[in-house]
């Protein structure tokens, strides 16, 4: 079996590549959400971007379901203190979430303009609620969240309230989220619509692009200049299992220190960048395009987890009971189990996906809402 220190890493790894998997599939979902109002100028030209996610939605969705329970499975003691910390964001998420599947089965079953209106303004809110919130929550990790453990029962002790998630860089992090999913969807729409959808897909890619790699910017500014990071000064042996509180923690540096020791970390943010000037550069070529905001996204969720790495939570109270990769993981034997299970299923979803996606490849037109009468949406 592959040691603990090792298994500890590569499921800091898969929980990575599950969050960029979601990231990625239903990242454009909320971005046409968030669209949806604002690029369809009427009933047929919104029901055709209904269709564009239409049929892969509840499959990208997935993605986040997958990811939640990896980290239950993984990483107990962080999914323990996020339902505390994040408990009111994540509901919050949640009963917007419910909005979409809502919306996009019942808005077309009654043909009145008030009742579909009101649905497309839920379908609104379905994406621009958790794109927000998102990134909300990773700029309270970034910041550390006042909660610590006991030390007596080893339960999560919350001192903090919903409100206090909406600080400053909090809100910051939360428009870097929402622009960069924007333009996410907006290349997707890109990619599958015609004509005068076609031609707003490509304004809305490049207005909210803009939008990206300003505030992207802004708050890698905000990171360098004046938000300390976390830094592990002593604890037992990366390959031992041990509860948190056992560890010391400094807060007295960056979090740009990582990418000071291993510089190809900054391939990271180098990759967000890059990646959102690529879809300006191939705005009127939308596979391009779409594989430039790939690009950034993953850029982005990198460079987050580089910057952070080996912190998962960080205390703001506490910063011994910050979690870590080496101390909020499961069991040597979970993880084996779970290592094996990912590299058997793993490569079947994404061919599955892969094949789903190639079905369905195509644009969408006007037309086509109007020729195929029993779809539902």
């Amino acid at each position: 079996m592959i040691d603990y220190e090792t298994l500890k890493v590569i499921w800091w790894l898969f929980i990575g590549v599950l969050l960029l998997g979601f990231a990625l599939t239903d990242g454009f979902d909320l971005g046409v959400a968030t669209l949806l109002p604002f690029l369809g100028r009427n009933d047929e030209e919104r029901r055709v971007l209904i269709n564009t996610v239409g049929a892969v939605w509840e499959g990208n969705q997935v993605w986040l379901i997958t990811a939640g329970g990896a980290i239950f499975a993984a990483w107990p003691l962080v999914y323990a203190a996020a339902f505390s910390g994040f408990y009111a964001a994540m509901l919050l998420t949640l009963f917007a979430l419910f909005l979409r599947p809502a919306g996009i089965v019942y808005r077309s079953k009654i043909d009145d303009a008030r009742w579909r209106t009101a649905w497309d303004w839920g379908l609104f809110v379905s994406g621009l609620v958790p794109a927000v919130v998102f990134g909300v929550a990773f700029g309270n990790l970034l910041q550390g969240v006042p909660f610590r453990f006991d030390p007596e029962t080893m339960g999560v002790v919350y001192t903090g309230s919903f409100w206090q998630l909406l600080n400053p860089f909090g809100l910051i992090a939360g428009v870097v989220s929402l622009a960069m999913l924007t333009m996410h969807g907006a290349t997707f729409l890109a990619l599958r619509t015609a004509d005068a959808i076609y031609l707003r897909a490509q304004a809305a890619a490049r207005w909210s692009t803009v939008a990206f790699i300003v505030v992207f910017a802004l708050a890698g500014l905000w990171v360098a200049l004046g938000l300390p990071g976390y830094r592990i000064m002593t604890m037992p042996p990366a390959s031992s299992a041990f509860a948190p509180i056992t560890k010391t923690v400094e807060t007295s540096r960056t979090w740009l220190a990582n990418f000071a020791t291993y510089p190809w970390m900054t391939l990271a943010p180098i990759a967000a960048f890059v990646g959102a000037l690529g879809v300006l550069a191939f705005s009127k070529r939308p596979w391009l395009a779409f594989a430039s905001s790939s690009l950034a996204i993953a850029g982005v969720i990198f460079t987050a987890g580089f910057a952070m790495f080996p912190f998962l939570m960080p205390s703001s109270i506490d910063p011994r009971s910050s979690l870590t990769v080496w101390d909020a993981v499961s069991s040597h034997r979970t993880l084996g189990i779970m290592f094996w299970v990912v590299i058997v299923m793993l490569p079947i979803v994404l061919a599955y996906t892969g094949w789903v996606y190639r079905v369905i490849a195509g644009r969408l037109t006007v037309a086509d809402i109007r020729e195929t009468t029993h779809t539902s949406y």
